[in-house]
């Protein structure tokens, strides 16, 4: 079986997926392979021996670890896979391809401009998403890689919204911010987040559980948004929002740790 075309579809398509290849062990078995995306169904005739089941939990670790490695494993297989070491066995190279993080940012506002100049050394590819073209301009955004001038719920779908994508709602106007986080909250995004006071973002939560939205895909929403970094100005809440997204991004523990505070907003609001 030929993955490579299969591989190349999804790299196309911004998916994140590990390639796995026998290359030490049984002469049956060399250069057998599977193919395992993060999001859809592994295929290959690895998947058809008994080390099926550790390579695609190692596939999905390593995908979410964001890195390549080689596994040995003993063969036939135990009940647990064996990790580094030992004479014999089964050694296999799981090659993770990730497409470049996105940061789509809802909203071409002064903090937009400081999000894209602290996202860019990061290696996020940038979307200014507003269909105002007197806000999403090429002379108010000219470091941004993308400027989509559509309202963000046509916008959005098109962008494609997976794991590797951060959204950030920055308009302070609910006929653009509840449209993005009516199609970002129950998408697979890795972090969304909105500007607003603790009284905007009652009224929103309000407003979306009318509109549709489940508790549960409210509470991924990041609101008040942004690390406690004491920040008070466009471009120190930029740097806030930013480590909140490589925080979560991370699997961060500070994350945790500043979600149950509980002495008010992280960062000030904007005007």
């Amino acid at each position: 079986m030929n993955l490579f075309p299969l591989l190349k579809e999804y790299l196309q398509q911004d998916q994140s997926v590990a390639l796995a290849v026998v290359v030490r062990g049984p002469a049956e078995l060399l250069g057998v392979k599977a193919l395992i995306p993060a999001e859809g169904e592994p295929v290959g005739p690895l998947l058809e021996t008994p080390l099926s089941e550790a390579v695609l939990q190692e596939a999905q670790q390593l995908i979410a670890e964001r890195t390549s490695a080689t596994r040995r494993y003993p063969y036939p297989p135990p009940a647990l896979p064996l990790q580094g070491g030992g004479e014999g066995g089964v050694e296999i190279f799981f090659d993770v391809h990730r497409p470049a993080p996105r940061l789509v940012i809802v909203g071409g506002v002064h903090i937009a401009s400081d999000l894209i100049h602290f996202a860019k050394p990061l290696g996020f590819s940038t979307y200014i998403v507003d269909p105002r073209t007197a806000f999403a301009s090429p002379e108010r955004f000219p470091h941004a890689d993308h400027l989509v001038q559509q309202w963000p719920d046509e916008a959005l779908p098109e962008i494609g919204l997976t794991r590797e994508t951060s959204i950030v709602v920055v308009t302070h106007d609910p006929k653009l911010d509840d449209p993005a986080l009516l199609v970002a909250l129950p998408s697979p995004a890795a972090y969304v987040g909105a500007l607003g006071s603790p009284k905007t973002h009652a009224q929103r939560v309000q407003r979306l559980l009318e509109s549709g939205l489940t508790q549960q895909q409210i509470d991924r929403l990041h609101a008040p948004i942004g690390l406690d970094l004491g920040g008070r100005t466009p471009a120190e809440i930029a740097l806030s929002i930013m480590a909140e997204i490589v925080a979560v991004r991370n699997s961060s523990d500070i994350t945790k740790t500043l979600s149950s505070m509980e002495d008010g907003p992280k960062t000030p609001v904007l005007p």
